[in-house]
């Protein structure tokens, strides 16, 4: 939601993609960073003492970005600076309450934690674009940063369920535990996931877009997420037996077999329904791997442990739409020229703000575009996480480029 947030009000306020896209990737790169250290420190000095410190921090930079009182990139890096990772300090407190006679319903836990991020990843870009749409870009930062800040908060006055703190002595040589192959091995799937799903996205709207309905991504990336939804609910409830490490090996080679028809199929059902299929066991690679990270690592350093496997996906995925555009050609060329409105060199932008726009924008923007350009309605498309593009990327000419399909 901070991400797609910041794109909407750096946009508004300077009118260039360009200068949205340098302070995103500021914002991603600072959080990447600096999240795995806020880790540490809570694991040395406990959720209670840290936490609200991160979250006044977080709450300062977020001000100063709707302010525009420091250049937005630099408020950019420092939003992304103090992000406390939320979901690691769940996973945590999950790990510690359910540990003993009670670790049994700790998969449950970790699935009841996946549906809650799932949900989010779902509403939240859609009420940041609906925001952004009605014409308050930045509220859209400022509902994320509210969000965040309550949650913590929550968080923080629950002292009864968080983790206890560990001596010195613990500490001094649990470190060494993050690079043994039993955790690496669960940071390495989670790079893999992200890449999938990078890559899912923008494979499955230039697949969209080359057959001429760029409508149709919507449709596939619905299917897709509403089966991890019910593939994490399903796996909660289900009574887990046997080696989690077997069972998270056989659901990388079940999601594998699952994918390889997308590469055969061309018909929009029948990838719609490979999809479903695919996304059911996403949420039990997610689960599993973390019931593996909490048992691979001490307690002295599990929230870091957590936060590492959380920004290693982040990455992957960026990773994954990068390779993805890559491999898709020409369909993602057409993409952008849905997104762009034409092929010209002209505009204020200007090659390198379309190459940023490229990076921060994503897949949703090519059905938003196709709704705007294609047929000329001023109101974006639901599943738009992008503002509407102004008359700065026609051509030359003063005409949008009309796209042609191959």
């Amino acid at each position: 939601m901070t991400g797609i947030g910041i794109v909407w009000l750096v946009h508004a306020r300077t009118g260039s993609y360009a200068a949205a896209g340098l302070v995103t990737g500021g914002f991603a790169v600072a959080d990447a960073v600096a999240g795995p250290q806020i880790g540490r420190l809570v694991d040395r000095f406990g959720q209670a003492r840290v936490l609200p410190f991160a979250l006044g921090a977080h709450a300062g930079a977020v001000a100063l970005l709707l302010a525009a009182t420091v250049p937005d990139l630099v408020a950019g890096v420092l939003v992304g600076a103090t992000l406390p990772q939320l979901s690691a300090l769940s996973a945590a407190r999950w790990s510690a309450l359910l540990s003993g006679e009670r670790a049994a319903a700790l998969p449950t836990a970790f699935a009841l934690e996946a549906l809650a991020n799932g949900v989010s990843y779902l509403a939240g870009p859609a009420l940041v674009s609906l925001l952004g749409a009605a014409g308050h870009p930045g509220a859209g930062v400022l509902l994320a940063a509210a969000l965040v800040v309550g949650g913590g908060l929550a968080l923080a006055v629950q002292r009864r369920t968080m983790p206890p703190l560990t001596g010195h002595a613990e500490r001094r040589h649990a470190g060494r535990t993050l690079l043994r192959s039993a955790f690496l091995r669960q940071v390495a799937l989670g790079l893999a996931l992200g890449v999938f799903f990078g890559a899912m996205q923008v494979s499955v709207t230039a697949y969209a877009v080359g057959r001429g309905t760029p409508d149709t991504a919507a449709l596939l990336y619905f299917a897709f997420n509403c089966t991890n939804l019910v593939g994490g609910w399903a796996y909660g409830a289900w009574r887990h037996g046997g080696s989690p490490r077997r069972r998270q090996a056989a659901a990388a080679a079940f999601l594998t077999l699952a994918s390889l028809p997308l590469t055969l199929f061309d018909a929009p059902l029948a990838v719609g329904a490979t999809l479903a299929v695919a996304g059911l066991v996403v949420p039990v690679l997610l689960i599993l791997s973390s019931v593996l990270i909490q048992s691979a690592v001490p307690r002295a350093v599990l929230t870091q442990a957590f936060t590492w496997g959380r920004q290693l996906r982040k990455r992957g995925r960026n990773s994954g739409r990068r390779g993805g555009r890559r491999a898709s050609g020409g369909r993602w060329r057409c993409a952008r020229r849905f997104r762009c409105g034409g092929g010209g060199r002209g505009g204020d932008d200007g090659p390198g703000a379309r190459r940023s726009a490229r990076l921060i924008t994503g897949h949703a923007e090519a059905v938003r575009a196709h709704g705007n350009h294609g047929a000329n309605s001023s109101t974006p498309h639901l599943t738009s996480t992008i503002p509407n593009f102004g008359p700065d990327q026609r051509s030359h000419s003063g005409r949008a480029t009309p796209v042609r399909f191959r």
